[in-house]
Order: structure tokens, then sequence, then C-alpha cells
């Protein structure tokens, strides 16, 4: 059986080795916060590239998303976000994650690596999902991968905003196709 290939329960899915990029069309990074006591929910298109190597453990990614696309549903609150006194989206255009260890633990897949935020590396560490809708990853001209990271709210403003919880929540969904395949 090669990569990809589920050898028993709990046994780790994984895509096949190669280089793949992120579909901007289908990937987000969505996002939770709490601000005046109210949930606000928001999204950043995303992009990026991937590299699964072998060992699995040499496998790398960059994700990036536009500071200036921040999307509340709430214009005011995109503004303060995208503006001098949150992301600063004028000095720093651009918020990325690099990877720096991709590793199974019992638990699942799990990425270590460096989140720029405003021209600061945070590390951080998140859990992945890989899905291809119950077919096999190796087999497959593209895949998704969800990760699950929690930012801390000081990372993306510097001012006070009233209420704005110290956690955000982020949910971030990638689809990935292979490097020279259309999309």
């Amino acid at each position: 059986m090669g990569p990809g290939r589920q050898l028993k329960p709990g046994a780790p899915l994984r895509p096949a080795a190669g280089s793949w990029r992120v579909d901007p069309a289908q990937s987000q990074a969505l996002f939770a916060v709490r601000v005046a006591g109210r949930p606000v929910q928001g999204r950043l298109s995303l992009t990026g590239r991937v590299l699964i190597a072998e060992p699995i453990e040499d496998s790398t990614a960059w994700l990036a998303a536009r500071a200036s696309q921040v999307s509340t549903g709430y214009p005011v609150l995109d503004r303060q976000l995208a503006g001098p006194g949150g992301l600063d989206a004028g000095s720093f255009p651009e918020i990325s994650f690099r990877s720096e260890l991709l590793a199974w633990v019992p638990a699942g897949w799990r990425a270590v690596g460096r989140l720029q935020v405003k021209g600061t590396e945070h590390e951080l560490a998140c859990q992945l999902d890989v899905d291809r809708d119950g077919d096999l990853v190796s087999d497959s001209s593209h895949f998704r991968i969800t990760s699950n990271w929690v930012l801390d709210s000081r990372w993306i403003t510097g001012q006070w905003i009233p209420g704005l919880s110290r956690s955000i929540t982020m949910t971030c969904s990638f689809l990935l196709r292979p490097a020279q395949a259309p999309g």
C-alpha cells in the first residue's frame, strides 16, 4: 500500500508526496471572537503552497492572507481590524504561516510553525485533519486540510478594543491541488 492509504483503523491518512498549491477560491481562514460581549465571526481568503516530502517530517507549508481583506460583515469593525490599530494592512499587507514540523501523533496530525502578523513571528502549534470525502488521498487530484488554531488577540491589535476577548479561535480550511494542475 502506498502513501495516503489507511492501513488500519487509526492509522494516518496522508497525501502523496509532491508539490501542492492552495486553491484560493476554495480556501479560507474563519475566525470567531467576542467583541463587547457579542460573538463576531469573520474570514480571510488563503493562498499558499505545500511540499509533501519523504520522510513526511521534512514536509513544508506556507499559507498567506491579505490583511486588508479581513471580513466580519461589519464594515466599521473590518476597517478597525485592518487599520493601524489592528492588523495595520497598510504597513503589513500579509499575514503568513510557515510550518517547521509535521508529525503524526496518536491523536492525529500536528504542525508546528511560525505565524507572522504585523512583522512579528509567533510560535503556533495546530491540529490538522486531512479529508478527501472518503476517497484515498494519494489517488486524488485534490484534497482538503482543516486546521484549528487559537490566537492571542494582542497579536492582532495593539490598541484596546472595548470588550475584545483575548483568544481568537480560527479554523483554516484549504484545498490543495497539484502545483502544476490548473485551478
